[in-house]
């Protein structure tokens, strides 16, 4: 039997996690020290500020963390000093408006992906709720001077572990986010490679394609949240982040494109023409080459070669349909973007100033999620508030402290995920209890004041929770340790002896967490079938806002990369072999490039009447994604191209562009009409409807 994965880790620890263990203990001391040494009232708050700054501890992500600590904690503060100087005179309007303000932080930190900014609104609504219930538990004594005194002695608390914390990582066995960039970005070039050959392969399966393709979605996002903290690594780190991001971009537009041609080859076999197979051919065996290339320079070469032997290829056409001619140039629009992400790979190495600046990939905001977010936060501190008025026990302080910034910090997992995590921290608040009681009541205690004494004590609880914390599947066990450890703790210069008080806390922090995972189990988001089709219809209302954008296609790339994400996880956690969802999404994806790609075929034929019908014929193809993800097949669109390509040639001459905005219709009916069939079979429809018996019934 295998052993628990927490175990293993703690007796076979590897020398990465062995490292980051060592600067972690390093890291707290430093901040118990300085905290001490400048006479802070809590020291502790310091130390839990450390703990936070050792999730993911990469130089650039260790300075990026620690702003948005400061930062968010400043705000907490300034906003809990004006509750007090409003509301002082009435507790439980103050109680409700911080309750207000903390469901907002939490609503807020639904609205972005990068987990250094969900730290930021966690502080916000941490430090705040500190200021203001350590300020109303003794009211009585507490006058305007204590109420800024406590407000910055928080934010002091808070900002020197987190400067501690960034010191020891920038000069102690110093880990860069440069390395696991690149690592991240040759693995999902790698996946890429393997997915365009997979795409290209008439015999692949659904699943494999669908694995390669989740694969993929997971590390762009990896990376893209990383392209922000490379920033902070030396002078070159600005040029990284912007590779960075165009790699994530162009990688959107591998995948676009792709999906365009299996899907093609896959279902319209019949179209396929000798000259074309040869085409999926030679690329087909190029990707695979390109794969396997030991250096960029060998990698760069292939993909220019695959690039003139495809024009070779379209110059010997005869006599070929107007889609296969389409696919064609598709093919070579394909490879001249493996050209830049191969380009933006090596910039992450070495500067190339000609790469054009790209954005990052969006966060997908959903304003439900995020009220669903913010509610579930504020029930959880108006739980602990009211046990706090009702009982005035110390013990409801953690009840409606802890929680509250876990609450945050796993708002964005959804419930699939987030089960286990609850349970794993909760796992390491119950081991660290008995340690913190035994610790905080025997050896700490006769510590008191002895700086050098209190981290040799503590140095041996820290290392074995910070093995927990280096290594994902056991990071969860290892915050739950750490951070109700130190609270239970609190080293300070005059610690003493109160087991009252410290079973108070312990017993405080265990009954919080515990609300905290069954409110997460009781307020839920909507079931995984209504926020896709929410997904859905964000990609159709983006695809009529296709004009509104200067450049479209990195605008379109950037707001769907999280999108195709949320759609896998959604379809991932259904179990359903059938992935039809995810397939929506990639072909919204394509979709919106064949949108973007029109518009520079025909930028010589616009007219007034061109114009006009390309915007309608762009909502009817909005319309009719959104009826064949109800497996409804819609007539219009076939007609609305027909109008549209009579303007076109009723503006100039047909020309070989034009025979590829011919073909380009014929795909795009094909793949609508086979996504509403496919849809439709999913989901057991009787039988196939079309969108006008639908709107007689």
């Amino acid at each position: 039997m295998s052993p628990h994965p927490l175990l293993a880790q703690l007796l076979a620890p590897n020398r990465y996690a062995v490292i980051f263990a060592i600067k972690g203990v390093v890291a707290m001391a430093l901040a118990l020290f300085v905290s001490m040494a400048l006479q802070l009232d809590r020291p502790y708050w310091a130390m839990v500020s450390a703990i936070f700054l050792q999730i993911r501890p990469e130089s650039g992500l260790v300075i990026e963390k620690a702003l948005c600590l400061i930062v968010g904690s400043a705000a907490g503060g300034g906003f809990g000093i004006l509750v007090l100087a409003l509301l002082t005179p009435y507790p439980l309007l103050a109680l409700g408006l911080l309750t207000l303000w903390i469901g907002l932080n939490s609503a807020a930190s639904s609205m972005v992906h990068n987990l250094n900014y969900i730290y930021a609104f966690a502080m916000a609504g941490m430090t705040a709720g500190l200021v203001v219930i350590l300020v109303m538990a003794d009211a009585g004594t507490t006058n305007s001077q204590a109420v800024f005194t406590i407000a910055q002695a928080r934010i002091s608390e808070i900002a020197t572990g987190a400067v501690c914390a960034m010191l020891v990582s920038q000069l102690l066995w110093p880990v860069t986010v440069k390395d696991g960039l690149r690592v991240n970005a040759r693995k999902v070039i790698n996946k890429t490679l393997a997915y365009l050959k997979l795409e290209l392969e008439p015999g692949s399966s659904h699943r494999q394609r669908h694995e390669h393709a989740d694969e993929i979605l997971e590390t762009l996002v990896a990376v893209n949240d990383d392209s922000s903290a490379v920033t902070y690594e030396g002078p070159e780190g600005s040029g990284r982040s912007r590779a960075a991001n165009l790699l994530c971009n162009k990688v959107m537009s591998l995948l676009a494109v792709t999906q365009i041609m299996g899907r093609f080859q896959r279902n319209h076999g019949d179209l396929v023409s000798p000259a074309f197979s040869e085409v999926l051919s030679q690329m087909r065996r190029y990707f695979g080459e390109i794969a396997e290339a030991d250096s960029y320079q060998e990698g760069y070469r292939l993909a220019h070669e695959l690039r003139r032997s495809l024009l070779e290829q379209r110059t010997g056409f005869r006599n070929e349909s107007a889609i296969v001619t389409r696919l064609t140039r598709t093919a070579l629009e394909l490879v001249s973007d493996l050209v830049v992400v191969l380009r933006a790979y090596n910039a992450l190495e070495s500067r190339d100033r000609t790469l054009l600046k790209a954005p990052m990939l969006e966060t997908h905001r959903d304003p439900l999620v995020g009220l669903i977010n913010g509610f579930r936060t504020a029930v959880i501190f108006g739980i602990g508030a009211i046990i706090w008025t009702q009982t005035a026990s110390s013990a409801a302080l953690m009840i409606m402290i802890m929680p509250v910034v876990f609450s945050v910090m796993f708002a964005r997992f959804s419930l699939a995920e987030l089960t286990p995590i609850l349970r794993r921290v909760l796992m390491g608040a119950t081991v660290a209890i008995p340690v913190a009681l035994f610790f905080g009541l025997g050896l700490l205690s006769r510590a008191s004041g002895n700086v050098e004494l209190l981290m040799l004590v503590l140095a041996g609880p820290y290392f074995f929770g910070l093995l927990a914390l280096a290594d994902r599947p056991t990071l969860p066990y290892g915050l739950g340790f750490c951070i109700p450890f130190t609270i239970i703790t609190q080293p300070s210069n005059s610690m003493t002896f109160n087991a009252e008080s410290a079973v108070n806390i312990a017993l405080g922090l265990f009954v919080g967490i515990s609300i905290l995972y069954w409110v997460f189990k009781v307020i839920t988001p909507p079931d995984s079938r209504f926020m896709q089709r929410r997904l859905l219809r964000s990609t159709a209302r983006d695809l009529t806002a296709i004009d509104d954008h200067e450049m479209p296609e990195n605008w379109f790339n950037g707001r769907m990369g999280e999108r195709l994400l949320r759609l896998a996880n959604y379809d991932q956690s259904s179990e359903s072999s059938e992935r039809y969802m995810t397939d929506l999404g990639f072909t919204g994806l394509n979709l919106g490039h064949v949108s973007i790609r029109l518009r520079k075929l025909i930028q010589d034929h616009r007219s007034p009447t061109v114009d006009r019908l390309l915007k309608e014929w762009q909502q009817t193809l909005a319309e009719t994604y959104l009826l064949s993800a109800r497996g409804v097949i819609n007539p219009e669109f076939r007609k609305a191209g027909a109008r549209l390509l009579e303007a076109i040639h009723a503006q100039r001459d047909p020309d070989q562009k034009t025979v590829v905005v011919e073909g380009m219709f014929e795909r795009l009916a094909l793949t609508m009409e086979r996504t509403a069939r496919t849809v439709a079979e999913a989901t057991g429809q009787p039988k196939l409807a079309s969108a006008e018996t639908e709107s007689l019934a």
